[in-house]
């Protein structure tokens, strides 16, 4: 039974239609008993299925239950009908974390184009008071043809972007001459807009670590880390205040909340309202103490009342919604949902306690589906009938009528990891090194090494042309268009014992000297790779130990760890595992950062070359390590 079916089969339940019929009535409140488990995500989905133009924002006390409920819903539901709306890490509007601002103000686009249902946030990020008017496109900045140079420049610099040399990260834009890089919030890659004079010439998308331009690009949408200032009174289209207050005459422009923005027909589901309405109150305190610490070491701090909603008007705000209340207070309404069974690793107890009855096992990924398949199928504990195995990631099981709901990780006793990859790429350290500056060495791929003088402006036919200028022997100077600067480089020599770096000697143009270098160095490559492929050829000629496929011990094992695998550790296991199980030598090299998994890798492969009665020899650099 996959997810789409367990939504179904809650919606089935006679006690959820009543609920869900109610919670269609404006202003309706409900409360329901303790949900355990993803229970509660599972009942949401489910009115989010039931009501597909309706919009849900899923209030929690702090952001690890936030993150928690983001990753249960977005299982259950379609991933881009999910968002989340964190909350600040700093006290006023400018939010130091560009992740954090910049799913902010995409959460807020998205809602206002319609394309999101469900919102997850923070009690304490819906009393949070945001510039970003209810729709955001007069607020946007849309990059395409008929967009002149200048105006783009001036928005960028508006919108609260950070002009730099070079682009590297999220928030940031640069000019050279001609061209515009920029990257914002709501763009999938960076893009690079090459301008003659004041028209758009050509849009491309380009690589953060090598600054090269790839693909074409039809327009660009760009949205702001800050609201543009506008003058007092003036409002943007479609922005309303809450209980029809004025603008604070003290901003030059209305502040307004995430419930300000919302339709009004929203439905708000509050997990744990007790908890962060405590919150609330203390972020209320908390916001003048650091306020006035600030204005004492000669800060510029707003008042509080800029930064967040007062507590009274906040709650009154969220009596306007119909509301439905989880897990706390005397309950207005039951669902007959219970706590899962307690498996003990004894895979015996998913066995259905009736006929009929079906045990929905999730799995976080397929390695996991497979090795508790194959458990399930050995020896006297089998259990498989009437157990359905599937892969989707809850956080915690829960039982229905005729149906429990169980997770891998709750089975086997594992902590949940949740980690979700970065919202913005960003330019590898390598590349970090800083613009280009006068005398400057540099690399041209088709001429080699020069000096860079600088971006310097020529007369071509009568009309002027921005070019980044470099020296080579004898003064000679080369001329290369803004928009073939992807093939300058900074040039990069060896160190000397001392720290030192000696200068390189200048190609001279039109020499041929610099061709014949590349042509060697290419045919060293070829030689270096033909020197490879003969001794992989050998390799692969001689006889190794081939270990046996996995045992019923290696899958215990590894379903034991504390951790669910990450992709990386699973595709890494894989090759590990494919390679042993090869009748020729092994020679693999594991590569991760810190804290990532590689020694779990390496004690499955010691594992299974144990239980195949063979010697695991583990070195380490240090004694500690070792222990």
């Amino acid at each position: 039974m996959p997810l789409p079916q367990l939504i179904r089969a809650i919606r089935s339940l006679p006690e959820f239609q009543e609920l869900e019929t109610l919670l269609r009535t404006p202003h309706a409140t409900a409360r329901l008993a303790s949900t355990p488990g993803s229970a509660g995500a599972a009942i949401v989905a489910s009115l989010a299925d039931a009501q597909p133009s309706q919009r849900f924002v899923v209030m929690v006390p702090g952001p690890t239950e936030a993150e928690r409920w983001l990753a249960d819903l977005a299982n259950l539901l379609p991933d881009e009908k999910v968002a989340l709306y964190p909350q600040r890490e700093g006290l006023g509007e400018e939010e130091p974390h560009v992740e954090i601002a910049g799913e902010r103000v995409e959460t807020l686009e998205a809602l206002s184009r319609g394309t999101v249902q469900v919102v997850v946030t923070t009690g304490r990020a819906t009393m949070e008071r945001t510039r970003m008017p209810a729709t955001l496109a007069s607020a946007r900045l849309e990059i395409t043809k008929g967009v002149p140079f200048r105006e783009v420049v001036k928005r960028l610099e508006e919108m609260g972007y950070e002009r730099v040399p070079q682009v590297g990260d999220v928030a940031q834009f640069a000019v050279r001459g001609g061209i515009v890089d920029v990257y914002g919030f709501g763009m999938a890659l960076p893009a690079r807009a090459e301008y003659w004079g004041d028209e758009l010439a050509g849009l491309r998308a380009f690589d953060l670590g090598t600054q090269r331009s790839m693909g074409a690009m039809e327009r660009v949408t760009v949205l702001p880390v800050r609201a543009a200032e506008r003058e007092n009174g003036e409002r943007e289209n479609g922005e309303r205040e809450s209980g029809g207050r004025l603008p604070d005459p003290r901003s030059s422009f209305p502040r307004s909340s995430l419930l300000d923005l919302l339709p009004a027909t929203s439905l708000l589901i509050e997990a744990d309202a007790e908890s962060f309405e405590a919150d609330a109150d203390r972020a209320w305190t908390d916001a003048d103490h650091h306020a006035g610490l600030a204005r004492r070491l000669g800060e510029d701090v707003p008042p509080r009342a800029d930064l967040y909603v007062a507590p009274d008007q906040w709650r009154t705000q969220r009596a306007a919604f119909a509301r439905l209340s989880l897990g706390t207070g005397e309950a207005t309404h039951r669902l007959p949902i219970g706590l899962p069974p307690e498996i003990h690793r004894d895979l015996s107890r998913l066995a259905p306690p009736s006929p009929g009855f079906l045990t929905l096992v999730l799995c976080d990924n397929e390695g996991q589906l497979e090795r508790l398949d194959e458990l399930l199928q050995e020896g006297r504990r089998a259990a498989a009938e009437g157990v359905v195995l599937a892969i989707g990631a809850l956080d915690g099981g829960f039982v229905l009528p005729m149906l429990s709901v169980l997770t891998d990780h709750e089975i086997f006793r594992r902590a949940r990891r949740l980690r979700r990859p970065r919202r913005y790429r960003q330019s590898p350290p390598a590349s970090l090194g800083g613009a280009l500056q006068a005398g400057d060495y540099v690399v041209h791929l088709e001429h080699g090494v020069g000096i860079y003088r600088g971006i310097q402006t020529i007369t071509v036919q009568e009309a002027t042309v921005e070019v980044a200028a470099i020296e080579y022997e004898g003064g000679d100077l080369l001329h290369v268009p803004l928009y073939r600067i992807d093939q300058i480089e900074r040039f990069r020599s060896a160190e000397t014992e001392d720290g030192e770096r000696t200068p390189p000697k200048l190609h001279k143009l039109g020499s041929g000297k610099w061709k014949k270098l590349r042509a060697e160095a290419e045919e060293e490559v070829r030689r270096i790779a033909a020197e490879l492929l003969e001794l992989y050829a050998r390799r692969r000629m001689t006889s190794g130990y081939a270990f046996g496929p996995d045992t019923r011990w290696q899958r215990e094992l590894e379903s034991s760890f504390l951790y669910e695998d990450t992709p990386d550790q699973r595709r890494a296991t894989t090759e590990v595992k494919h390679d042993m199980e090869q009748a020729r030598p092994m020679d693999r090299l594991v590569v991760g950062d810190v804290g990532y998994g590689k020694t779990e890798i390496a004690v499955r492969a010691a594992f299974k070359a144990a239980t195949a009665g063979k010697q695991v020899v583990v070195l380490a650099p240090t004694t500690i390590l070792v222990e």
